[in-house]
Order: structure tokens, then C-alpha cells, then sequence
């Protein structure tokens, strides 16, 4: 799976200085299955605009976004759901958990769409984030680092070609952080799939990402 930007920008990016970036400024942008890439920018740069985009959550740019060959703004909402379903899946920087759901429940309900983890490998997951024991707990209850280990476990509950990660890390401790990253590259790795992370600041990770300059 490809995704290929041509001259694609949002048209709120339109009313900024966007010289010198890789992405907004580029003819053409290609962003291959199997590897990894990291936006690391300021505010405002583009970053969840970006993101959003190709998750089909905003439409309004310039240019044409493809998947594989298709045009973005071809795909009928019975081809997005699908997309959603089996081919992209999101970290949101919002995180979209149910705050009267348990931790687990909220996992699961991704979880239940597919049957892709067992049961085991979801308590594995959360053993490897350190959230285990708070997995009974409503999600509304517990810290923000807490919530998005959470969601970045629900978001790898599903089949995916790429994982779109809106600043994922931005509540968590350097530790904390390293392992959901190498639990996301493993998960990405055993799949083959690709990675697009945003970062609000220079991400301390290990330097396995091509950057993208916003």
C-alpha cells in the first residue's frame, strides 16, 4: 500500500508561510507500506491536518491524495468504512475513549470489530505499556499518559497497512514512551505496515524514522 500526496495542501495552510517544508511544498510525496516517518513540528505546521487528511476526516485541501491509485475523494463512505477497518487505523491525539467504559472495554470494542488480538496478546500489550493493573478502571478516571497507553493499544486491536499516530507520546515519560514505541514498531514489523508519528517537539526516539519537515 502507497499513500501519494500531489500538491496536496489544507486549505488553512494556504494562509501560512509554509516554505521550506518537505510535505506542503512538495509535487509529490510518496510514503510507502513497511516504512516509518516522524512530522516533528510546532503548532499549527499541519501535523493533525495531515494525518486527517488521509484518514479521509477532512477533505478540505488542494491537490489530490492517493491510496495505491485512488483518489481520496473517490472513495464511497462504504470504501472508507472498510479502509478504517482493515487497512488504516488511528491514534488520535484526542484519544476518543469512553470515559464510562473501563480501560479493557475500550480496547475490546475495537477489538470486537475484527477478532484480530486474542485476549492473551491484549494483556500482554498492556502488561508491556504497564497499564495492566489499571485496565479494570473507567477510562475517565485515569491520567492522560494512562489513557493514550490505552488508545495506542486499541488502535493496534485491528488489521492495519499503516498506523496514523497523532503525537501519541505527548503525556508520557521518556520510558514510558519507549516502550509504546518499540511496542508499535513491533506490532507495524510483524505486519509489514507503515507508520506516519507526529511530534509536537523533537521526538527522543530511536533514530529508525525518516523525518518529514513540515
Amino acid at each position: 500500500m502507497t499513500i501519494r500526496l500531489e500538491k496536496m495542501i489544507p486549505l488553512p495552510m494556504l494562509e501560512q508561510d509554509t516554505s521550506g517544508s518537505e510535505v506542503w511544498e512538495a509535487d509529490s510525496l510518496l510514503l510507502e507500506q513497511g516504512k516509518s516517518y516522524v512530522a516533528e513540528a510546532s503548532s499549527g505546521r499541519g501535523k493533525t491536518s495531515l494525518l486527517s487528511v488521509i484518514y479521509g476526516l477532512r477533505t478540505d485541501y488542494q491537490g489530490v491524495v492517493f491510496i495505491d491509485d485512488r483518489d481520496l475523494r473517490s472513495l464511497s463512505l462504504k470504501e472508507w468504512s472498510s479502509y478504517r477497518k482493515n487497512r488504516l487505523s488511528f491514534i488520535f491525539q484526542g484519544l476518543e475513549l469512553f470515559e464510562d467504559l473501563t480501560a479493557l472495554e475500550n480496547i475490546r470494542l475495537k477489538n470486537e470489530l475484527t477478532a484480530y488480538q486474542t485476549n492473551d496478546r491484549i494483556l500482554e500489550m498492556a502488561g508491556m505499556l504497564g497499564i495492566e493493573p489499571f485496565l479494570k478502571r473507567k477510562a475517565g478516571i485515569l491520567s492522560f499518559g494512562q489513557q493514550q497507553r490505552v488508545a495506542i493499544i486499541r488502535a493496534l486491536c485491528q488489521p492495519f497497512n499503516f498506523l496514523l499516530a497523532d503525537e501519541c507520546f505527548s503525556h508520557m515519560d521518556r520510558e514510558n514512551s519507549l516502550a509504546a514505541y518499540q511496542l508499535i514498531r513491533q506490532e507495524c514489523e510483524a505486519r509489514r505496515a507503515g507508520l506516519i508519528l507526529t511530534s509536537l517537539n523533537k521526538t527522543d526516539l530511536p533514530d529508525t524514522l525518516a523525518r518529514l519537515k513540515l
